[in-house]
């Protein structure tokens, strides 16, 4: 599921192409999303272009192909012109609701495997200057029991070193229970202006809200209560080596 702005930005796309044959320029494309500055075009290109939508050909400038739409404006051309991107950043939609956590016995007899719950992996999330957030299940992973705490829960692949000193690292998988609302010093799921998704610690100061890092190299961002959602609490991290 795209956000608003990127299906906006896809539509504006496609009937400029339909028209002239022409992609619009970057100053055309913030104009008419009424964006203050060309870097939330080059997100949202960025976007669009992991997730299959669009893409960008080298070696010409303005080069942009519109690869596939939206099923609901035209699934024969989806069908037609399938893309699975390999690598998806982002994560969460603009109200994510995980299914409900279900038991995956596995093979043969261990008694760990058998109580294993099956959780989806929602994509990926940026520890570190927040990327446009999506609503999009990649595959479900196997979490011990011991990890779920009654709820819905979900999984994150994690991107970026903001929350290192909190034990989290790039390519962790956490996991996150569903929840809108937080304490003071827990670190949540919080969806920005409702385009950009992030993994941070929760403070308040004074009526406003704060999403701090563990990392001494990025700045605590302080946001209006209007601007922050909470989707959910980190309850346990998973790590490959």
């Amino acid at each position: 599921m795209l956000t608003r702005k990127q299906h906006e930005l896809l539509m504006f796309i496609h009937e400029r192409l339909k028209e002239s044959g022409i992609p619009p320029s970057f100053d055309e494309m913030k104009e008419a999303l009424d964006l203050a500055s060309k870097s939330g075009i080059h997100r949202l290109i960025t976007a669009l272009e992991e997730r299959g939508f669009i893409r960008r050909l080298p070696n010409r400038a303005r080069a942009l192909e519109v690869l596939r739409l939206p099923d609901s404006i035209a699934p024969g051309l989806n069908a037609a012109r399938k893309f699975s991107p390999s690598v998806i950043q982002g994560s969460l939609g603009r109200q994510i609701k995980p299914a409900a956590p279900s038991r995956q016995p596995a093979a043969g007899n261990d008694d760990d495997a058998v109580s294993a719950i099956s959780i989806p992996v929602m994509g990926r999330i940026a520890a570190g200057v927040p990327i446009d957030a999506i609503q999009h299940q990649t595959h479900s992973i196997s979490v011990p029991p011991d990890m779920i705490t009654g709820g819905d829960h979900y999984a994150l692949e994690v991107k970026g070193d903001s929350m290192i000193e909190a034990g989290i690292f790039d390519g962790d998988t956490v996991i996150i229970r569903n929840a809108d609302t937080a304490s003071p010093g827990e670190i949540v799921v919080a969806l920005v202006d409702e385009e950009e998704a992030t993994l941070k610690r929760f403070r308040r100061k004074g009526a406003s809200i704060a999403l701090e890092a563990a990392n001494p190299a990025y700045e605590t961002r302080i946001f209006g209560p209007d601007r922050v959602k909470v989707q959910g609490k980190l309850v346990g991290l998973i790590r490959r080596y």
